[in-house]
């Protein structure tokens, strides 16, 4: 058990000011007011923050195609009409549009799950963040489902170079297919995906059952296939080969509540640690899953949610977090906040403790403006004069309301005094660049829907079966032959007689040379002194 987990974060301002179009459900904006929540409960002084570094195309090329990797480099919305037989081969078009500064998108959210997964083999942290990650359906030559850049597919090549088995877990509503696909041959990394299937729901795959699938599409009945040997072939979402039985799908129908989820989510990963024992995990947390998403069917609240994150903490095991779907931005920001409570073991307070102010010991406050201040000042002077000696402990609520009023509420422990006798609330969330965005009621918890579970007892027995099956099949962790390990991506050095006094350095480039006081201290601290002799 560690006695505390060091945690590094990654996080890029520019990664959410990209915009997918009008009406697409996409928002990167999602990940802005993420982290202005991190920021707000404090949690960056409780970890390392780091800026990631922007992907260079030959480390995305570890696993795409060099030509799919070329192509969206070049690629702009006012070129891509030249290009049609290339946007269709890559998949590009109305769920994958082209963009303004789309590679360098795809580069900086890469770029953080890649940097995670170095930082995780170097032992420099035992938990690595990247909210921005976790856009699972891109596949090697093309773009899927608002994925471009598979990170997920890096940053388990990375931790391939030091950990023999690694572990895939995923809990978007949508199947994990670009990463299944990625290592559906091998044994190396096992994939497990709880998400919703049936109903042509996107993206058609991640059942756990063999089927036998006709060449025109349609399903056939599997017992004597032979009769159509000519005309299809069969299909498992369970691996091949060496990967036979290393792709686990857990193919849920809407409506799933926490209670359900979460038992099924703890048994099968418990069974599954214990049988593959993984040199490190790599959780996708997938906010599409919440009860209200635009794009989701389940019931989970973020307290559900979290506690998945929670439980696989638990194994103290390198871990690697990235967010992935997740339609309705505020929900997402709440919950990937929360998580990163949990991934520091850190609650987050129901009320936020304010300044003390005149003496007084004050609750959540919070000013967008001068005048606001001033009021609120005015107000406490005129409370001031009629609070006693037993009513000296005060909360202090501010609310800004649609047209710019205040709505001011003072807690005596004895009585309440409101200056507009209008409705009040204790706000859980604290003051923010995007508190606007968490109105009506400013809550941080989200509940669970209210879509009918048609999960029944019997059809979850069946799941929890199948796995169980399916894990009983393999004999034991697979090993690895001993072997060099690779080094990382090529970076290019930076030079500074090649630079130009007179040119801009951007920001990006100022921050790779900032250096840690104790990153080349000669002595027995040297961060690398312990590597010199292996």
């Amino acid at each position: 058990m560690r006695s505390k987990d060091k945690i590094s974060y990654f996080y890029d301002g520019d990664v959410g000011s990209v915009y997918f179009g009008p009406n697409h459900p996409m928002k990167p904006h999602r990940l802005c007011m993420t982290h202005h929540l991190v920021l707000a409960y404090g949690l960056h002084s409780k970890m390392e923050v780091y800026r990631p570094h922007k992907a260079y195309p030959v480390e995305l090329a570890q696993f795409h195609s060099a030509d799919y990797v070329e192509f969206l480099n070049r690629i702009t919305p006012d070129t891509q009409n030249l290009f049609p037989s290339e946007m269709a081969r890559y998949n590009l078009g109305e769920d994958c549009p082209v963009f303004d500064n789309l590679f360098e998108f795809c580069q900086i959210y890469a770029g953080g799950t890649i940097d995670a997964a170095r930082r995780l083999n170097n032992k420099l942290c035992d938990i690595a963040i990247n909210w921005a990650g976790g856009l699972h359906h891109a596949k090697k030559c093309a773009a899927s489902g608002f994925c471009y850049i598979n990170d997920l597919v890096l940053g388990i090549l990375e931790l391939l170079k030091y950990h023999p088995r690694v572990l895939y877990i995923d809990i978007d509503v949508h199947h994990g297919d670009g990463v299944e696909e990625a290592f559906y041959f091998t044994d190396r990394v096992m994939t497990v995906s709880f998400h919703k299937y049936g109903d042509k729901f996107f993206p058609g795959t991640g059942d756990m059952k063999c089927k036998f699938i006709l060449f025109d599409g349609t399903p056939a009945p599997l017992m004597n296939t032979s009769r159509f040997a000519y005309r299809g072939f069969i299909l498992k979402d369970t691996g091949e080969r060496d990967g036979r039985f290393y792709s686990i799908n857990v193919p849920l129908k809407d409506g799933i509540d926490d209670g359900s989820f979460t038992r099924l989510f703890k048994t099968i990963i418990s069974k599954v640690v214990e049988t593959y024992l993984p040199g490190a995990i790599v959780l996708q947390c997938g906010a599409d899953s919440l009860a209200g998403d635009r794009l989701g069917c389940f019931n989970l609240s973020i307290d559900g949610h979290a506690e998945c994150v929670r439980f696989v903490k638990k194994f103290n095991l390198p871990l690697l977090v990235t967010g992935g779907g997740g339609y309705t931005k505020e929900n997402v920001a709440r919950c990937w906040a929360l998580e990163t409570g949990v991934l520091l073991d850190t609650e987050l307070p129901n009320e936020q403790d304010g300044t003390d102010i005149f003496g007084l010991s004050s609750g959540y406050y919070c000013s967008s403006s001068i005048l606001g201040r001033v009021l609120l000042v005015r107000t406490l002077i005129c409370l001031k004069r009629q609070i006693t000696n037993k009513q000296s402990s005060i909360r202090i609520v501010w609310i800004r309301t649609e047209h710019s009023q205040l709505k001011l509420a003072v807690s005596t422990g004895i009585e309440l005094l409101t200056e507009c006798r209008e409705e009040f609330f204790f706000p859980e969330i604290p003051d923010n660049d995007y508190i606007k965005y968490f109105a009506p009621d400013y809550s941080l918890k989200l509940p669970g829907g209210h879509i009918e579970n048609l999960n029944s007892k019997s059809y979850i027995g069946t799941i929890k079966m199948q796995v169980m099956e399916n894990l009983r099949c393999l004999q034991h962790a697979p090993s690895v032959q001993m072997q060099e390990v690779p080094p990382d991506f090529y970076i290019p050095d930076f030079d500074e007689d090649e630079q130009n006094p007179d040119e801009r350095v951007n920001q990006h480039t100022q921050d790779k040379h900032i250096q840690r006081d104790d990153e080349y201290y000669e002595g027995d601290h040297d961060n690398d002194n312990h590597t010199d002799d292996a």
